[in-house]
Formats: C-alpha cells, sequence, structure tokens
C-alpha cells in the first residue's frame, strides 16, 4: 500500500505538471484523499461531507452501496467544489484507475475555478455545511427530533424550487433598497408642487405594489420571507437549505459541459504520462467505457466528450466558409475549448455546438410514450433533438412552478402556478407536496396546472383535496 501511495504522489506531480504547463489549465490546490466504500459513499449520497442528517441521505447510501456490493455500479471519485478543492480516491481502484481518477478531477476543479456559473459560488460551503449541520442540531435537542425531521422532510420537497439567478435579482434588490434609502436629488425638486409630489408618490406606491405581484420562481425563498406561520428557527432551517441548494446550483447546470470537459483532461493528460505498456490498455478500455453510450439514456460524459472534440476539430481546420464568413483561424481548436469551459453550460453548448452531424454521429432521436402502450421513435430532424434536448434540462428537469399571489384571495392564501409545457404533473406527487407546502405556509394552498388538456386548479385546505 506505502509504495502504491508513493506511485500515486508521483503520478499526481506529473498530472499536475501537464495539466498547468501543457495544457494551461489553472485549477485549485486539490488535495486528495484515499478511503474505503463506505465512506466514499456515505460522501456520495450526503454531496457534502459533515452535512446535516436526514433519512433521505441514507436511503441514497443504501442504495449505491447495494449497487456497489452486487457490482452493478461504483463510484470511482468523489470531488467536492471549494477551495481548496477535497478529492476523494476508492482504496480498491486499481493503480491505474486512480491516476486517471486524479486527471478527471483536476479537469473538474479547473471548471469549478473558472466556469462563469460558479463564480458566485460559496467556495467554503464545507465549513458552512458543518455549521448548519451543528444548528440544526442544536434545534433538534431543543424541539425534538421527530418535529425537526418532519419540517425538513417539508422543505426538502420543494427545495429544487429555487432561482439558478437568485444573486442576480439579489444584487438588483439591494441596488433599489439602497436607493430607496438614499433617493438622488434630481435639478428642479423645488420647483414640484405638493400635489405634483403626492401623485408621484401615489404613482410610485403602485409601481411597487405591482412589483410584487410579480410571479416569484423561487419558492423556497417566497415561504422563507413571507409565510405567516414559521417561527425564527424553522426560517433559519429554509434559509440554510437556500444557501446549500444555491450551491449545487451551478453543478446542476452544467452536468454534461462539466463531465466532457474533465473526461477530455484525462484523456489528454494520460496520453502524456509515461505509463507502462500494461496500463495502457486498461486506460484504453476504461476511458472507452466512460465515453461510450448508455442504453436507453443519454451518458453526460460521452455527449459532452463528443460535442468537446468536435468544437476543437472544427475550430482546428475551419472550412472556407467559416473563414470567409466569421474570419476563424485554423489552430484555434484548444482556445476555443478553453474559451466554451469558461462561458457555456449544458443549454447553451447544446443550442450553440450540437450539430445536424453530430446528431447523426451520436445517433440522437426523439422517442414518444404512443397511446400509453409503447414507446416509438417519432423525429431524428436534428433541430427537433436538439430542442427537446435543451427542453429537458430547462429548469434542471423539474416542473417549471412560480408563486402567483402570497395574499390570494386577500386571505393570505398561496397560489402556485405551473408553467405547462406538454409534460403534465405526476397527481399523486403534487398532492403529497401540496401538503408539505401547507405545512409551512400554514393557509389553504392552490396550484394551477393542465390536465388531460385543461386547466385546473389544485387545492389543499390541510385536510382534504379537491379540484376545480
Amino acid at each position: 500500500m506505502d509504495k502504491e501511495v508513493r506511485e500515486l504522489e508521483k503520478a499526481l506531480e506529473q498530472t499536475w505538471d501537464i495539466a498547468t504547463s501543457k495544457f494551461g489549465l489553472d485549477p485549485y490546490p486539490t488535495r486528495f484523499e484515499i478511503v474505503p466504500s463506505t465512506v466514499m459513499y456515505e460522501i456520495g449520497s450526503y454531496a457534502l461531507p459533515g452535512r446535516y442528517s436526514h433519512w433521505t441521505f441514507g436511503k441514497a447510501y443504501h442504495k449505491m452501496k447495494t449497487m456497489y456490493d452486487f457490482g452493478l455500479s461504483k463510484i470511482y471519485e468523489v470531488v467536492i467544489n471549494s477551495n481548496p478543492a477535497y478529492a476523494f480516491l476508492l482504496e480498491n481502484n486499481s493503480l491505474l484507475q486512480n491516476k486517471l481518477v486524479i486527471a478527471h478531477v483536476l479537469g473538474h476543479v479547473d471548471f469549478f475555478k473558472h466556469n462563469a456559473y460558479f463564480s458566485r459560488t460559496n467556495r467554503r460551503m464545507i465549513d458552512d455545511a458543518a455549521i448548519h449541520a451543528r444548528r440544526i442540531n442544536e434545534y433538534e435537542f431543543k424541539y425534538g427530533r421527530k418535529v425537526v425531521e418532519d419540517f425538513l422532510d417539508a422543505v426538502l420537497s420543494i427545495e429544487e424550487h429555487i432561482d439558478p439567478y437568485f444573486f442576480i435579482k439579489k444584487d438588483a434588490r439591494e441596488t433599489e433598497d439602497e436607493e430607496k434609502r438614499a433617493p438622488t436629488p434630481r435639478p428642479f425638486d423645488d420647483l414640484i408642487s405638493a400635489q405634483e409630489r403626492e401623485a408621484m408618490a401615489k404613482a410610485e406606491a403602485a409601481k411597487e405594489q405591482d412589483k410584487q405581484k410579480q410571479p416569484e420562481k423561487d419558492i423556497v425563498w417566497f415561504i422563507m420571507q413571507n409565510s405567516p406561520i414559521l417561527q425564527p428557527w424553522q426560517r433559519d432551517v429554509i434559509s440554510m437549505i437556500h444557501d446549500e441548494m444555491l450551491y449545487f446550483v451551478p453543478q446542476m447546470q452544467t452536468k454534461t459541459i462539466n463531465e466532457g470537459w474533465a473526461s477530455l483532461i484525462h484523456s489528454r493528460i494520460m496520453r502524456e504520462m509515461d505509463l507502462p505498456d500494461h496500463e495502457h490498455v486498461e486506460f484504453a478500455e476504461l476511458h472507452a467505457g466512460v465515453v461510450s453510450p448508455h442504453r436507453g439514456q443519454l451518458n453526460p460524459y460521452y455527449v459532452g466528450y463528443k460535442i468537446l472534440e468536435d468544437i476543437e476539430k472544427r475550430w482546428n481546420n475551419p472550412t472556407a466558409e467559416e473563414r470567409e464568413k466569421f474570419g476563424r483561424e485554423p489552430g484555434q481548436g484548444w482556445a476555443k475549448l478553453l474559451e466554451v469551459r469558461e462561458t457555456e453550460n449544458d443549454i447553451s453548448l447544446l443550442r450553440n455546438y450540437l450539430t445536424e452531424d453530430l446528431c447523426e454521429e451520436l445517433d440522437l432521436f426523439v422517442y414518444e410514450l404512443i397511446d400509453e402502450e409503447e414507446w416509438t421513435v417519432t423525429d431524428k430532424r436534428w433541430e427537433r433533438v436538439r430542442d427537446q434536448l435543451v427542453a429537458n434540462m430547462t429548469n434542471f428537469g423539474y416542473p417549471y412552478i412560480e408563486v402567483a399571489d402570497g395574499d390570494y384571495d386577500g386571505n393570505l392564501e398561496l397560489l402556485l402556478r405551473h408553467r405547462y409545457e406538454v409534460a403534465e404533473l405526476d397527481l399523486k406527487y403534487a398532492r403529497k407536496v401540496l401538503e408539505y407546502v401547507h405545512k409551512l405556509w400554514g393557509r389553504p394552498v392552490h396550484l394551477e396546472t393542465v390536465i388531460e388538456e385543461e386547466a385546473t386548479t389544485l387545492h389543499y385546505d390541510g385536510e382534504e383535496h379537491s379540484e376545480s
């Protein structure tokens, strides 16, 4: 084991040197730890070391561990987006597997550091998650574990319904508040009559009232701020869940491009390393397994890797038309890839760089359930395939639901609205979530949606469900 650790340390130094010197990567300092499978799957299920305890994490752990024990799946590495970054290697990986994982991790960490969607990420979230866990433990001691766990059940039922652009809107709100506290004097203010000032004040108040009636995408934040029944400790718990979800949002927005970039980087680094002959064969088999299509589902490693490779090829060898129309010079492939890794997310990557030739090469198509009997390929036009992939990734694949009114019928009832786009809600699931939302709001809740092509509103008053 000591010999293998020394080999890994040597490989890490070589990998870091190749990544930074040859490919111009600039990752955060990264700390690696070799751990047994029990620790690996614990970290994987909690997503952050030291996070608060909840039964859903235990459920995820046992699912991952069972899959591993029966040889159905395996986590080779876990990397934490922080500064410094932390990565965990599985102790029963082969030496070559861990070498590849180290190269893959450096690709991830470089992406975390430079991609624009991570620019507002809390790089100290490991510390904050531990603080959150400690505070939640204190609330469990004070109010009872069952009380806190039931409340967490309700909050976690809507944790995905946050605004990915929360920080932008937060900055705008703070700017507006600052302007209200210190209004800028205008020329000739002294010439405005009292009646005109009163009319302007009324117009401003009406404008503010209309603004408050605008739909709110961030349901978690809205309930935290406006629920009429929450106690201070409950608002604190929601705030902690909201902060942690904002940490995960960029990772949800960039799954395909992030994995594609890390896979591209590990392939380039491993080819530059001085590997023994037998490890070249093992690397080829392992790499092929990572970036190969999966039956019945899209493999983000494969799709991201192929799109990035295609971008590099097209910018290295532009056509005569591209040279004339865009002024594209040959040999700019790697520079373009560095730009893409900095500016794109999954949706923009697919929208901007998935081509007709790539769709054919990847054998992508749209399939649908026909007459509730069998799945059938319904379209192979590349534009339709691209648009369907983008639609599936919009709002991370979750239904787009927003707060339409926090004072519905003038009775402090909560009205939610589902932005229906072909896919209907799972009604059993939706009704259960309405029950949880009622626990958080304390008043009747309503959800506007579409069922069998008819506008429908689901109601829950705390005792029974109804529809209209």
